[in-house]
């Protein structure tokens, strides 16, 4: 594929749920839409295999969020269905567009860890980013690779991507005004108060260690959520001790809680909780 250039569409009726969704907002809630797209890409591909139609190995599925100061770069991975160019025109180029709202009426009886509106949530992105990059290979077979760049404006670009891992990197070149974003504690604290119970396992930089008088670094990735958090299981399989635990890691410092209800409906909806 050749390198082109275009405009993204955008009309009057679709830009406005644009406007609505962030610009009243708190800048930092961009984290919490491109890991949610990253969870709904993966998810897909749990169900795409599930039906018969990826026959592929799934791998290790996970997301992993990646800050590099030198670059200045905060960068979104995972390993879910990714994107053709095709699919950059219809999901990315087309505002307000739902990905989900899609494949959810396709798989609606299947798909229901399907969290997100991907492509709507995306242009949070650039609340923090002068220029944001999508690298991407689709799980189709004989998909080639694509690098879509756009620097904010109506104006992006699109060329072929020589890339051989199926999935997602959607990377940030953050503002001046952004530099928050690449401490690691700033992005750990957002991925917790966000995505800490997500279905699938979100990576942030290495487990610490002390070390030679100091915290370090170890091999071992950070895993920052909780993809079986207690309320999912059965309370035959919890003692009070996980139930007080489970409050104490929500409420640190809290004294112990007076009660707690363990809620398990199936009928005439589905939910699961505990209060």
């Amino acid at each position: 594929m050749s390198k082109q250039t275009g405009k993204i569409g955008v009309t009057t009726e679709n830009i406005f749920p644009v406007i609505k969704k962030f610009l009243y907002s708190d800048h930092e809630i961009f984290l919490r839409e491109l890991v949610s797209n990253a969870i709904d890409a993966t998810q897909k591909l749990k169900t795409l295999a599930s039906f018969g139609e990826f026959k592929g190995e799934l791998g290790t599925l996970n997301v992993k969020v990646a800050v590099d100061k030198e670059a200045g770069t905060l960068t979104v991975s995972d390993r879910g269905i990714g994107m053709s160019a095709d699919d950059i025109e219809k999901y990315i180029n087309q505002i307000a567009f739902s990905g989900a709202e899609e494949f959810l009426n396709k798989y609606k009886d299947k798909a229901a860890s399907i969290i997100g509106h991907f492509g709507l949530g995306f242009y949070s992105a650039f609340m923090v980013a002068k220029k944001v990059e999508i690298r991407s290979l689709s799980y189709r077979e004989g998909s080639k690779g694509v690098l879509w760049s756009c620097d904010g404006s109506p104006e992006y670009s699109m060329e072929e991507l020589d890339r051989t891992d199926r999935g997602t990197d959607i990377v940030l070149y953050l503002d001046d005004d952004s530099k928050e974003f690449l401490e690691q504690t700033r992005v750990d604290t957002l991925l917790k108060k966000y995505c800490r119970f997500l279905p699938v396992p979100v990576i942030s930089g290495k487990e610490q260690e002390w070390k030679d008088g100091k915290m370090v670094d170890t091999e071992r990735d950070k895993v920052v959520n909780s993809t079986e958090p207690t309320w999912t299981k059965k309370p035959a399989d919890l003692t009070d001790d996980d139930y007080s635990d489970f409050y104490h890691e929500l409420y640190p410092g809290q004294e112990d809680p007076l009660f707690w209800i363990h809620l398990n409906v199936d009928y005439p909806f589905n939910l699961t909780g505990i209060l």
